[in-house]
């Protein structure tokens, strides 16, 4: 057991030092992620087209669900929800079941029939920094339009209240730093796992490496830990930056956020083991990369929200590591996610390594026989 935890340990040595000794490597992993960090916060942009609402409705009266009717009938928004409390519609919004909140008061049309101003009550999600704004102005144009109907009537102006959960001033670069960082932290796992066995076949020591007495398990074992090890630190380094040269509050638990980036980093070493596994140049492990990278980030959420996909998609995103890493990352930093909400997003990561791992595993025995 020692001789052959004396074995692997070599194989991790020589990983790292073979990763370190390449300059292009070092370039790769430490310069390029800080540059693409600062870049990207200030160049992406984005744009949202479909909105779902949760809506306390505490009057229940015909004034309020004819403003209610309004929202439903926009061609802005897609689904209303009800919610009877706060709570519900702070859960609704909680789980991305709706991206807005709209809260009616109890006097709303007692309000009204006396002519007295009334407040509206409009909750957006603030992650979705972009979405937040854009929502909230749809919402305050159809509130507008309903009181400058009903003001020859009676007078009554409609106010409307605006609150944005977890971001209150809508910093859109909160919102693009911790996608950045899911997103640069995936890129660089994937390209070191996908280049390690492909790296070895190109220099021809491939084939000394499966009829060493290592075993397949050994072999995987010695190409997941260097990579993890430099994705983790990686990923450490990225959020030491933007906490402190971005000024971004971190409100999760620090414990918890470790776990779900070392979870989420090994899903994908997974899947960088397995596009190395069956590539033969490191050329086409890149490629390969890149062809699992494209559609894992559009469907991630990053580029369009997965409810305003189609059916069958967002059933495809369960299979998607990408979304739910992005998913800890922005929950654990703005929301301060807690232990149930963190596993939710866990077991689909937890499925994914298990069955990575085990595919790169059965490609490695499959060499060897």
């Amino acid at each position: 057991m020692i001789e052959k935890l004396k074995k692997i340990l070599a194989l991790i040595k020589k990983e790292f030092i073979i990763t370190w000794m390449d300059p292009k490597s070092r370039g790769i992993i430490i310069a390029l992620p800080i540059i693409q960090l600062i870049l990207f916060s200030y160049a992406i942009t984005m744009e949202v087209k479909n909105i779902d609402v949760v809506v306390v409705d505490q009057d229940n009266s015909a004034e309020s669900r004819e403003l209610i009717s309004r929202f439903e009938f926009s061609s802005q928004f897609r689904n209303i929800h009800r919610a009877k409390n706060v709570r519900q519609m702070q859960s609704k919004l909680d789980n991305r079941d709706a991206s807005m909140g709209l809260y009616i008061n109890n006097d709303f049309s007692t309000s009204l029939a006396s002519r007295t101003p009334t407040d509206v009550l409009i909750v957006t999600d603030g992650r979705q920094t972009n979405s937040a704004a854009i929502v909230a102005g749809y919402a305050l144009q159809i509130i507008s339009e309903y009181s400058q109907e009903i003001a020859p009537t009676n007078g009554v102006k409609i106010n409307v209240i605006t609150r944005n959960w977890y971001n209150p001033n809508l910093e859109y670069r909160w919102f693009i730093l911790t996608v950045i960082v899911a997103m640069l932290a995936s890129v660089i796992t994937l390209i070191l796992t996908a280049l390690s066995i492909a790296r070895e076949r190109e220099m021809g020591t491939f084939d000394q490496l499966i009829v060493s007495p290592l075993s397949s398990v050994d072999i995987l074992a010695g190409k997941t830990v260097p990579p993890l090890i430099i994705a983790m630190a990686l990923t450490c380094v990225m959020t030491f930056v933007v906490k402190n040269f971005f000024g971004m509050p971190f409100e999760g638990s620090i414990i918890l956020f470790l776990i779900s980036m070392l979870i989420s980093l090994l899903s994908l070493v997974g899947v960088g083991l397995y596009i190395s596994s069956i590539c033969r140049t490191q050329q086409q492990a890149i490629l390969g990369v890149i062809t699992f990278m494209m559609p894992a980030v559009l469907l991630s959420g990053f580029i369009s929200p997965i409810e305003d996909m189609p059916v069958f998609l967002q059933y495809l995103t369960l299979l998607n590591p990408i979304r739910f890493f992005m998913a800890l990352t922005r929950g654990i930093f703005l929301k301060g996610m807690n232990f149930a909400d963190v596993s939710i997003n866990l077991i689909p990561l937890i499925i994914t390594a298990v069955i990575t791992l085990s595919l790169a595993c059965w490609s490695f025995k499959k060499r060897q026989n």
